[in-house]
């Protein structure tokens, strides 16, 4: 694992689109650092937020053509990470 999750939730539309188990296949992912769909440019900030604390964000295409999200807060002043999210982007 690359960082800490904190305290994971998800939106409700998140839950009633996807199954347990391709959700928690996209966590691992995204704690492993593995961003999924995103730009380069996109990976590379999230490589530089490992660094620096600032927030993680990871996008996987999944079943039915729908995109899930999973975002990590940014840092507190303490360095730590207090909760991630898994949502669609519609629910961003």
């Amino acid at each position: 694992m690359k960082f800490q999750l904190g305290k994971v939730v998800a939106t409700s539309n998140a839950v009633n689109t996807f199954t347990h188990e391709e959700m928690l296949r996209c966590l691992v992912r995204h704690m492993n650092g593995d961003w999924g769909n995103l730009t380069k440019s996109d990976k590379r900030a999230n490589n530089q937020s490992l660094k620096y604390g600032s927030r993680l964000l990871s996008a996987y295409n999944l079943s039915h053509g729908r995109r899930l999200w999973v975002i990590t807060d940014a840092c507190d002043d303490k360095g730590v990470r207090h909760c991630t999210t898994l949502l669609l982007p519609e629910d961003y």
